[in-house]
């Protein structure tokens, strides 16, 4: 026997030991720190509903409608459960959807008495299942989900008939009335006992059609329509009647598709072909794991359980609302709320769903004229205000994400920013360098700060393709807000057609464009003045330097925190001063500090917002979640770095939250986040070091993160 065939045997013995080992070694269950009824309380709109990343179904309970309350359907103080629809928005301040709600009961119901009250204790969620006990009808609820299709379980515990009632008229909207008129037309086709397919026509956000197929694992023995509540409806609400005995089982699949009856079946039959719940159940738990388990932390326990539930929410939307086995279309776009820091973090996180988000983004353009805003089920709802889908597009190109068509992404992006459309007006907007507010009604300031943006986005993606004379437009542009900073409030400030600033003016009043008018979009001029991400040294030489504009800055967090106003001002929240960290034009402020060369500043305001902000229950968020933006703000912040102009793959250092954080990157390689001497006191950064070598500069780049290594924060009590 040779020295060398020894070798080669202990070296085979050897790896085989560590294969053992391996494969012995327990792989971490993430979702065990996900809580899905954090942010289903006050206004953070969160749902509980069972889900798969980016799916299109949001399978979960309905306890209340019609009222700002309840954009997503449930609020967690509720008693009451009127039955479990298909789908949900998450964290939005508009309802839709909430289409296809289902009440399984048993004996008979009095008058028109549809719900149950149900016990906290009896109702669980976890990532992709929703679980409820049905107290007045002694039925145990189960749903699991995967892209396309939910199914349902529901085992009658008590000796009375069992029934299922389905609401074809059923969807979330803004008021009772609206309820009874959205559905604009229905149609159901009932193929067999275990067999409903149709479509439904509504209109509540935006118009939309969606088809459907249902399918039961027993077969009716009776159905009976129930009487309209309204002489709207348009469609129906039925009982079925099913021939169970006690301790059996109804499961219910429910497959969407927003092209057609035989996608909706297609869809069915691709996700869910047989009956095995807890096959689904498991599958939909595996892809959450997958998802969460790109950044792990070190913390405690409740860090870790805000941190996961944040990553949660961020995996919700967009939502793929092609068919299974086409090519992906994702829409619910938040953009004037995700492009901030959601859509930076999915270039770390979820890189694999960039070039698709793109290409759905110039889809939409191709249909529309223009890139989406705030897009809904493949249409635009026309909300909130600038042309957003602008930086993300630049973002993915300048970060290397080349699978989608660059020179026909320009072209949508400068058709947006030069072809007139809602909201746009580019014809007033380059005859004066602004929107005056005597000719834009509304939201004048926050529409040409918001643009301004855009235009610094659109000529970074000029430049990166050569195109010169459309680089030096669109930085032209970009310079338009100093046309409305007023030297003499030191603010940013309504101007008129003619040049003059708007009399009176209150700086702290708030405005909502859709209830009361205003120049400024849910804010006011204090939170907006800071509105300029692209050119932070260019609003410190307005502001007279570093001193005076961290001075001006301090103020903003130190103004009385109360909001003011007429119309609509519940979602201004979250207030540190009139800091606003419940809505999203604030988000970037406490960077600034950075910038302005107090870093130390920044690591207090972000402590700050992590201690009075974000908490560890249903209470947990101080603002509407808006798809996943509140708590993509969280992430970023807690591993120390945030995109404060996300246009530019540019992250700027804050003050880690968290003892470590390591970004499990696509290509393999792992970026470690670590601090030294890290404690709740220790909240000051006093070096930083990149791969052992000292790090002064005041941002790191994304090219730079996907080298992997390690950077390593050294905390101080001390400024």
């Amino acid at each position: 026997m040779t020295t060398k065939y020894l070798i080669n045997v202990t070296l085979l013995l050897v790896a085989l030991f560590f294969f053992a080992c391996s494969e012995k070694k327990e792989t971490v269950d993430y979702t065990q720190f996900v809580n899905p009824f954090v942010g289903a309380a006050d206004n953070g709109h969160c749902m509980p509903g069972a889900c798969v990343p980016f799916g299109l179904i949001q399978a979960g309970p309905q306890s209340g409608n019609c009222t700002w309350a309840y954009t997503a359907g449930y609020q967690y103080k509720d008693s009451i459960i009127y039955g479990f629809s298909q789908n949900r928005l998450n964290g939005t301040g508009c309802p839709d959807l909430g289409d296809l709600m289902m009440l399984p009961f048993s004996g008979v119901i009095e008058g028109d008495k549809y719900s149950s009250s149900y016990d906290k204790k009896n109702q669980l969620a976890s990532p992709g299942y929703y679980a409820v006990s049905l107290a007045d009808f002694d039925v145990n609820a189960e749903m699991t989900a995967t892209e396309h299709t939910a199914i349902h379980s529901y085992t009658f515990q008590g000796n009375e008939s069992a029934h299922l009632m389905i609401d074809f008229q059923s969807g979330i909207t803004s008021t009772v009335q609206q309820f009874y008129t959205h559905v604009l037309e229905a149609v159901q086709n009932f193929e067999s006992p275990i067999k409903i397919t149709g479509s439904c026509k509504t209109n509540v956000w935006l118009e939309r059609t969606y088809y459907y197929a249902i399918e039961f694992s027993v077969p009716y023995t009776a159905k009976k329509i129930l009487p309209r509540r309204d002489s709207s409806e348009k469609a129906h609400r039925y009982v079925f009647d099913f021939d169970l005995k006690k301790g059996e089982k109804l499961m219910v699949k429910v497959a969407l598709s927003s092209t057609g009856i035989e996608g909706a079946r297609n869809n069915m039959n691709a996700e869910i072909s047989g009956w095995d719940f807890e096959k689904v159940k498991m599958a939909a738990k595996r892809r959450w794991n997958d998802y969460l388990s790109r950044i792990d932390i070190q913390g405690t326990n409740e860090q870790k359980n805000i941190f996961y539930t944040s990553m949660y929410h961020l995996f919700i939307h967009p939502n793929n609302i092609a068919d299974a086995g086409s090519t992906p279309f994702y829409s619910t776009l938040s953009l004037w709320d995700t492009y901030r820091a959601a859509h930076p973090l999915y270039t770390l996180v979820a890189p694999e769903k960039v070039d698709d988000f793109v290409n759905s983004f110039i889809t939409q353009s191709d249909n529309q004229g223009f890139l989406p805003i705030w897009a809904l089920w493949g249409g635009e709802t026309y909300c909130m205000i600038g042309n957003h889908a602008v930086p993300v597009i630049v973002d993915a190109y300048l970060k290397g994400f080349r699978r989608f068509d660059a020179e026909k992404a320009y072209q949508a992006v400068k058709t947006s920013l030069t072809k007139s459309h809602k909201n746009s007006d580019w014809e007033t907007y380059d005859k004066y360098g602004y929107y005056p507010f005597d000719i834009v009604k509304v939201e004048s300031v926050s529409r040409t700060l918001e643009s301004c943006y855009d235009d610094y986005c659109a000529a970074q993606f000029a430049k990166a393709l050569g195109k010169q004379e459309d680089y030096e437009f669109f930085m032209k542009r970009a310079d338009y807000y100093k046309n409305l900073f007023d030297a003499g409030t030191e603010l940013m400030r309504p101007k008129d057609s003619k040049g003059k600033w708007k009399e009176p003016f209150n700086s702290l009043a708030l405005s909502h464009a859709s209830t009361a008018g205003g120049d400024y979009t849910e804010g006011n001029a204090w939170q907006y003045t800071w509105h300029v991400q692209h050119d932070v040294g260019g609003l410190i030489n307005l502001l007279g330097g570093t001193d005076y504009f961290t001075a001006k800055l301090d103020t903003l967090f130190t103004l009385e925190s109360k909001v003011s106003g007429t119309g609509f001002v519940a979602d201004v929240t979250g207030l540190i001063g009139q800091y606003a960290h419940g809505n999203e034009p604030s988000h970037h402020v406490a960077y600034l500090y950075t910038l302005a060369g107090k870093h130390w500043r920044t690591a207090e305001l972000i402590n700050k917002i992590f201690t009075t902000q974000y908490h560890d229950r249903v209470d947990g968020l101080c603002g509407n979640d808006d798809c996943g933006q509140m708590s993509a703000w969280y992430i970023f912040s807690a591993m120390g770095i945030y995109p404060l102009n996300p246009g530019i793959g540019e992250y700027v250092l804050g003050s880690p939250q968290l003892p470590k954080a390591v970004i499990n990157l696509s290509n393999g390689k792992k970026f470690s986040i670590e601090t030294e001497n890290f404690s709740s006191k220790n909240i000051y950064v006093q070096t930083i070091e990149l791969n052992g070598k000292k790090f002064n500069k005041k941002s790191i780049s994304h090219q730079e993160i996907m080298k992997g290594g390690t950077l390593k924060f050294y905390m101080t009590g001390h400024k």
